[in-house]
């Protein structure tokens, strides 16, 4: 966005002139709704929205406070102020071409967020964040329970320090712990080389061989205590042949990872996804 707004998020029981209600209290204080969008679940009588205002004259705090009047109690709401940047971190073990992607996109000031910092288990990625300027901590995950559970201690000290909008799994291939799924809830989030809910898990490109598919994917989820069974953000397949070995599946497969995982974090940035259950509503 290239002007300021506010960007509201409501998810609440769905009603009768409930729409007209959100315009008209922006409206009467003289906020001008550029973008908005509105989504109601038939089977669960919930009402989602997306409305984004230009800030203008409009105090955000003020709007705010004022708002919190106006929502019903049983309205999940969020406002963001797009002044505030949104940041991640970003964790990451050996292959490079997701980070790679993200960082080209970061780079080139199109994409909306800042990197707070990188975290890989491995050093193999340390030249390319520190070639973007960006600190990169080095954390080992032993094999053992006990080591790898102090691993993951270290890395959400490192995160938390940051208190970033996103915690991006971007190919980290380590499965979060139960308690950091649900601290992060809503904010990790995995991009999985596979067209969920099918091939979870491990070698996925060498279960999709064995069952002779002709279309791959990716998958970009929440993570969750779930293993690849958070909410889906986006998903995207391409076309192969009974001619594509494994690794010609793994090859291919990477651009579906990257271009998933670019889109699916961008409308989470941009409070686009709306989660509700194990579903997501996506406004983009």
């Amino acid at each position: 966005m290239t002007q300021r707004h506010y960007v509201l998020t409501v998810i609440c029981p769905d009603r009768t002139g409930i729409v007209a209600e959100l315009s008209g209290f922006f409206a009467d204080r003289g906020g001008w709704v550029d973008e908005a969008d509105f989504f109601t679940d038939d089977a669960s009588g919930k009402f989602f929205a997306r409305l984004s205002i230009r800030a203008g004259d409009l105090d955000f705090e003020q709007i705010r406070a004022e708002f919190a009047e106006f929502a019903p109690d049983t309205a999940d709401w969020k406002l963001w102020d797009t002044a505030h940047r949104r940041k991640a971190v970003i964790l990451v073990t050996k292959e490079g071409h997701c980070l790679h992607d993200l960082l080209g996109r970061v780079g080139q000031r199109d994409y909306p967020m800042d990197v707070a910092c990188v975290i890989g288990n491995h050093e193999d990625l340390r030249p390319m964040a520190e070639a973007h300027g960006l600190a990169y901590h080095y954390v080992p995950f032993p094999k053992d329970a006990v080591g790898k559970r102090k691993a993951f201690d270290e890395v959400a000290e490192i995160v938390d320090d940051h208190d970033p909008d996103a915690i991006v799994l971007a190919k980290f291939m380590q499965i979060l712990p139960p308690d950091l799924c649900e601290k992060w809830a809503g904010k990790a989030i995995n991009i999985h080389h596979s067209f969920l809910p099918s091939f979870m898990g491990a070698r996925p490109y060498n279960q999709a061989y064995t069952r002779g598919v002709k279309l791959i994917g990716a998958t970009c989820h929440f993570a969750t205590t779930d293993l690849d069974d958070g909410p889906i953000i986006e998903q995207d397949v391409i076309r192969v042949t009974h001619k594509d070995s494994p690794e010609d599946l793994k090859r291919i497969g990477r651009d579906a990872e990257t271009t998933v995982l670019a889109r699916g974090l961008r409308w989470h940035l941009e409070d686009r996804v709306l989660v509700y259950g194990n579903r997501t509503v996506i406004f983009n």
